[in-house]
């Protein structure tokens, strides 16, 4: 295909095909749009597309973002970070633009890879199922909210690619509400399940670790609190 090798290296659908797994594909060119779209179903992905960054942000959630940094209506970086603060898909920026500093910004944009044209076909399958590999949650055990991960099994928090380092009790308070996002969780029961019931104190630790997670987090909205009766995760929009 134009942005790789010709389709003939594009694996036929019954070759270990993905499960249910959907790409979205943003692209301004409709003739690289189509090759891609064409590749991914060929080898076992659902496929949406849209062409300019409006249509991606009105697009049904994907598994799997395929970005084109040169749209002609929203910076490239600007929707990665639109994109990153609304959905844990996995994004792949797909771009001409070669310079270190531009694969940087993206990546921190929000981006989990970032591949140059021209590319072959078969090396995004694999970045593909590198980046689903990183990130899929039903695999890792992470819990996932927009650009939050919190990995239970490593005792590890992520907003984005930044590591973000927590008191033993901060994370155990921030899994509590991660494991049911939008539920109001009480002030008994939070401390009952991060201090496991032995907290005979004021109940004011809770809040001073709330104030500690918010700040360290970088968005005090992030952690809403629910008068009169605790904290929640906020929803994602």
């Amino acid at each position: 295909m134009a942005v790789g090798p010709d389709e003939t290296a594009v694996p036929r659908a019954n070759e270990n095909p993905p499960t249910g797994l959907h790409v979205l594909v943003i692209e301004d060119d409709p003739a690289i749009g189509r090759q891609l779209e064409r590749g991914l179903i060929r080898a076992g992905y659902g496929v949406s597309r849209a062409a300019d960054g409006s249509q991606a942000l009105l697009a049904d959630p994907a598994d799997v973002i395929l970005l084109d940094l040169g749209l002609p209506d929203i910076d490239g970086l600007e929707l990665c970070q639109r994109l990153r603060a609304r959905s844990s898909a996995a994004i792949i920026a797909v771009t001409a633009r070669s310079e270190e500093a531009t694969r940087v910004a993206t990546l921190d944009a929000g981006a989990d890879d970032y591949l140059i044209k021209p590319f072959g076909f078969v090396e995004l399958l694999a970045r593909i199922r590198a980046v689903l590999r990183r990130i899929n949650p039903i695999e890792s055990g992470q819990l996932r909210h927009g650009s939050l991960t919190v990995d239970p099994r490593t005792r590890r928090v992520f907003v984005g690619d930044r590591d973000i380092a927590l008191t033993p009790k901060e994370f155990d308070l921030l899994s509590c509400l991660a494991e049911d996002p939008g539920r109001a969780l009480t002030r008994q029961e939070i401390l009952e399940r991060a201090w496991g019931g032995h907290w005979y104190g004021p109940s004011k630790v809770l809040d001073v670790h709330v104030a500690s997670l918010r700040r360290k987090l970088g968005d005090p909205a992030l952690i809403e609190t629910v008068y009169g009766i605790g904290y929640r995760l906020a929803s994602i929009e």
